[in-house]
C-alpha cells in the first residue's frame, strides 16, 4: 500500500512535470515561428500580424532574440486572469466562457469543503486505531479516512452533519451558477449579432405526396400555416458521395500545389514519385502530371455527381431548412406542433451553419430510432466488457503483482524512490493509456446515431464518456481494486463479515484516485497548455501542405473546446470530490489544485451553441452528489451506525427536489427561445435597419458546402433560395391543406397574392 511518503514523491514528480510543461510553453510561445499556434483566434480575427515578416535578421524570424522576454515568461498568467468575462465572451465565445465556469464551480464548491473537512473530519478520523486491530491491509492515508472509525461509534454523527453541510453548500453554489449562466445565455442571445439560425428551423419527416415534389410541398405548407412569417426554404440533399469526392480532390490538389511549388523553386528538375503504397514502390512517374490527371478525373466525377444530386429526386431528403421573416416567427414554428399527426412535419431549431453535421442530414428520419437502439446495445457491451481489461490493469499495477510476475526486478523495485514512483504514478498512467481510444469510439457511435450538429454530437459523446468513466474508472476501480487488495482477508473470514470488509475497504481506494488526479489532472492539464499536438500538426502542414492563406488558417484552426472529452473528465473529479469529501477528505486538496490549475490554463487557451451544455453539467454534479450520499449511507450501515444512517435517506430526496426545482426554473432558458426576447430583438432590428434584405442575408447560409464550392472555387449554386418559383402551383387534388384556388381550378397565384389571400379574414 502507498504511504504518505509515496504520495509525496508522486506529488513532487507531477509538480515538476507540470512546471516543466509551463516552462516549455513559456519558451515556445514567444518564438515567432510558433506565434500562429498559440494565438490562432487573434490571427483569424485579423487582430495580430505575423512576427516572421517583421524581424530584421533571418534568425529573428524563427527565434526570439530578445533576452528580456525570457525573464517575463510567466506574464501570461496575470494577463489571462485579468481579462474581463465580457471581453472573453467577445473574443472566444460564450461556450468557452461558460466552459471556464465549470472549473470556477469546482473551486467554489471544494475550496470551503476542503477547509471544513481538514479542520473537522481528519482529526476525528485520526484519533482512532481501528485499522491497527482490523487485520486489513492499510496505509497512512487510510488512517485519516472513515474506515478508521470504530464500528457503531457516535463519531459517525460528525460525518452525517458534514454530509448535510456539504450537500446544502453544493446545492447553493449550483443554483447560483445555474442562475448566472442562464442570465448570460439570455443576454448573449439578446445582444448577439444577427445569425441565420435565429431565423431558421429544420423541418424533418415531411410526409410524401404523390402529386407534389418536396419543395412544393414545403412551400405550400408554410405559406398556408405561417403566412405572415414564412420567407423561403432550402432543401436537404443526400450529397455524402459528392462530399467525399470534394474532400479527396482537395487532398490531391494540396499535393499537386506542393510539387508545383517544388518545381518552381528548382525548374531544372521535375519532381517525381513512385505510384505504389506510400511511394515506397511502383513505377516512377512525373509527380505534377500524375496529380494533375487525378485532379482532372476527380473534377469530372464531381461535376457528374453534382448534376446527379441536383436532378435526381431520390437525392432529395424529406427535410428542409425553412427560414422566416422574423425571429418571433421562427421561435413559434420551432417550439410548436405543426400537424395533427405528431410524427410528421417535425420542427426544431436549425443549428448554426458552422455547427451543422451535413453527413447525418442524409439519414432518413425513420432509421434514427433503429440506429440509436443499435448504438445503445453496442455501448452497453463496450462499457461492461471494458471492465475486464481494466480490472486486470488495476490488479497488476501495484508492487506486489509486479514482483510476483517479474521476480528478477524485485531488487530494483524495492529501491525507495522507484517504489514510491511506481505506487504513486503507475496506476494512473496505466488507466490513462487504456482510455486513449475511448473518445474516438464514442464519437463514432454518436455520428452513427444521426445527430445533426457538432455540438449535439459532442454532448452525446460527453454523456456516454461520463457514464463509462463512472462504471469503469470509478466503480470498476473500487470494486476490482479492493477485491484484489483484500483477497487474502476475504478467504479467511466468515461470509457474514464480507459486507463489512467491503464497507471498510472502499475508502481505501482513495490512494489510487489521488495518483490518478495528479497524473491526469495536474500533469495532464499542464501539458494541455503546451498544445503539443496542434504545434506538431501546424508545423507539418505548414511545411508540406500550406500554399495559401486559407490553408494556413485551416492549419492553425484551434477547434472546439473539446467538450466531449474535457467535461466528462471534470465531472469525474466532481464525483471523486463529493464522494470522498466525508469519507477520505485527503483527496480534496488535490482536486482543488486541479480546478485552480485548469482554470488558469484554460483561461489562456481559448462553434457557438450559446452554452446549451450547462444543464448537462448541472445534472451530472447533482448525480455525483446523490452517489456520494448513497455511498455514505452504505458505509454507515456496514459500520452499525444504526441511529445516524436513517437520517441520510432525507438527503437524496432533498437533492432530487432541488434538481427538479432548478430544471423547472432555469432549464427552459437553454431549450427554448422566449417569444418576448424574439419580439424585442425583431422590433429593435426593424427600427435600426428598415430596409434590411433578410432573404439576401440568408440565401446561402444553409446550402450544403459542396454546392457552395464543389470545386474549391466560390461558384454560385442553384438552391431553393435562389430559384423559388414566382408562382405557387399546387397539383394536389384536395383543398384540405391549401385553401386557395389550385392549378386544377385554373388559377395561379404569385407569392404576394398568396400572402394577401392568407391575410384576408
Amino acid at each position: 500500500m502507498a504511504t504518505l511518503n509515496d504520495i509525496g514523491v508522486a506529488a513532487a514528480i507531477n509538480i515538476l512535470t507540470a512546471f516543466a510543461f509551463f516552462l516549455a510553453f513559456a519558451m515556445l510561445r514567444i518564438q515567432p515561428v510558433n506565434d500562429r499556434v498559440y494565438f490562432p483566434k487573434w490571427y483569424i480575427k485579423g487582430l495580430r500580424s505575423s512576427p516572421l515578416v517583421n524581424g530584421s535578421a533571418f534568425a529573428s524570424k524563427f527565434v526570439n532574440l530578445d533576452l528580456r522576454s525570457y525573464t517575463r515568461f510567466l506574464n501570461w498568467m496575470p494577463a489571462a486572469l485579468q481579462m474581463p468575462e465580457p471581453e472573453l465572451i467577445d473574443h472566444a465565445g460564450l461556450d468557452s466562457a461558460v466552459y471556464l465556469r465549470i472549473y470556477l464551480l469546482g473551486l467554489k464548491i471544494f475550496g470551503p469543503i476542503a477547509l471544513i473537512a481538514f479542520t473537522v473530519t481528519i482529526p476525528v478520523n485520526w484519533s482512532n486505531n481501528t485499522l491497527e486491530h482490523s487485520g486489513l491491509t492499510y496505509s497512512d492515508i487510510d488512517k485519516i479516512s472513515i474506515s478508521n472509525i470504530p464500528i457503531g461509534s457516535h463519531k459517525f454523527w460528525t460525518h452525517l452533519v458534514l454530509a448535510y453541510c456539504f450537500t446544502f453548500w453544493t446545492c447553493y453554489v449550483l443554483k447560483r451558477e445555474y442562475e448566472i449562466v442562464a442570465a448570460m445565455r439570455l443576454h448573449f442571445l439578446a445582444s448577439d449579432q444577427r445569425r441565420p439560425d435565429q431565423f431558421t428551423v429544420l423541418v424533418r419527416n415531411v410526409p410524401p405526396d404523390p402529386d407534389e415534389s418536396v419543395t412544393d410541398l414545403v412551400q405550400h405548407f408554410f405559406l398556408v400555416n405561417h403566412p405572415h412569417h414564412y420567407l423561403s426554404h432550402q432543401l436537404v440533399y443526400n450529397a455524402n458521395k459528392l462530399s467525399e469526392l470534394v474532400n479527396e480532390k482537395k487532398k490531391i490538389q494540396n499535393w499537386l500545389d506542393f510539387y508545383q511549388n517544388k518545381y518552381k523553386r528548382n525548374p531544372l528538375k521535375r519532381p517525381s514519385l513512385k505510384t505504389g503504397f506510400l511511394g515506397l514502390w511502383g513505377n516512377r512517374v512525373d509527380a505534377i502530371d500524375f496529380y494533375t490527371s487525378i485532379v482532372e478525373r476527380l473534377s469530372r466525377d464531381i461535376c457528374g455527381e453534382r448534376e446527379k444530386v441536383s436532378s435526381n429526386t431520390k437525392s432529395i431528403m424529406p427535410a428542409a431548412f425553412v427560414s422566416f421573416k422574423t425571429r418571433w416567427g421562427a421561435a413559434v414554428c420551432a417550439q410548436t406542433q405543426q400537424s395533427r399527426n405528431p410524427t410528421t412535419w417535425l420542427t426544431e431549431w436549425a443549428p448554426e451553419p458552422r455547427d451543422v453535421y451535413w453527413e447525418n442530414l442524409a439519414i432518413p428520419f425513420v432509421f434514427l430510432t433503429i440506429r440509436r437502439l443499435i448504438a445503445a446495445i453496442a455501448f452497453f457491451f463496450l462499457t461492461f466488457f471494458f471492465m475486464i481489461p481494466i480490472a486486470i490493469v488495476q490488479s497488476l499495477a501495484n508492487i506486489e503483482s509486479i514482483e510476483k510476475a517479474l521476480p528478477f526486478l524485485k531488487p530494483i523495485i524495492e529501491v525507495k524512490f522507484i517504489k514510491s514512483f511506481i505506487q504513486g504514478f503507475l496506476p494512473g498512467i496505466a488507466l490513462k493509456i487504456f482510455l486513449l481510444l475511448l473518445p474516438t469510439i464514442l464519437m463514432m457511435m454518436s455520428k452513427f446515431e444521426g445527430f445533426i450538429s457538432l455540438s449535439a454530437l459532442e454532448r452525446r459523446s460527453a454523456s456516454r464518456y461520463y457514464f463509462f468513466q463512472f462504471i469503469n474508472v470509478f466503480l470498476g476501480s473500487i470494486i476490482t481494486g479492493t477485491a484484489f487488495q483484500q483477497l487474502n482477508h476475504f478467504i479467511h473470514q466468515s461470509t457474514s463479515q464480507i459486507p463489512k470488509t467491503i464497507g471498510v475497504s472502499i475508502p481505501m481506494k482513495a490512494t489510487f484516485f489521488i495518483t490518478y488526479i495528479m497524473v491526469d489532472g495536474w500533469a495532464g492539464v499542464a501539458g494541455e497548455i503546451l498544445r503539443l499536438k496542434p504545434l506538431i500538426i501546424y508545423h507539418l502542414k505548414n511545411s508540406f501542405l500550406v500554399k495559401t492563406e486559407k490553408d494556413r488558417e485551416e492549419a492553425m484552426d484551434p477547434g472546439t473546446v473539446g467538450f466531449n472529452t474535457g467535461e466528462p473528465q471534470i465531472q469525474l473529479y466532481f464525483l471523486l470530490g463529493l464522494v470522498y469529501a466525508v469519507v477520505t477528505p485527503i483527496l480534496l486538496p488535490f482536486i482543488t489544485v486541479f480546478f485552480a490549475l485548469a482554470y488558469v490554463v484554460y483561461r489562456h487557451q481559448e462553434y457557438e451553441s450559446a452554452a446549451a451544455f450547462w444543464p448537462d453539467v448541472h445534472v451530472r454534479v447533482v448525480a455525483a452528489l446523490i452517489v456520494s450520499q448513497l455511498l455514505l449511507m452504505g458505509l454507515l450501515s456496514t459500520n452499525e451506525a444504526s441511529q445516524s444512517t436513517p437520517l441520510l435517506i432525507t438527503l437524496p430526496v432533498l437533492t432530487i427536489c432541488f434538481h427538479r426545482f432548478c430544471k423547472g426554473r432555469y432549464e427552459p432558458a437553454f431549450v427554448r427561445y422566449p417569444l418576448q426576447e424574439a419580439m424585442m430583438k425583431d422590433t429593435l432590428e426593424r427600427a435600426k435597419e428598415a430596409n434590411l434584405n433578410l432573404k439576401g442575408f440568408l440565401q446561402n447560409a444553409y446550402i450544403h458546402p459542396v454546392f457552395k464550392s464543389a470545386d474549391g472555387s466560390d461558384s454560385e449554386s442553384e438552391s431553393e433560395w435562389e430559384r423559388s418559383p414566382a408562382l405557387v402551383a399546387t397539383k394536389r387534388t384536395s383543398k384540405r391543406f391549401t385553401p386557395m384556388p389550385s392549378k386544377d381550378g385554373g388559377s395561379l397565384l404569385s407569392l404576394d397574392q398568396v400572402n394577401d389571400e392568407c391575410l384576408k379574414p
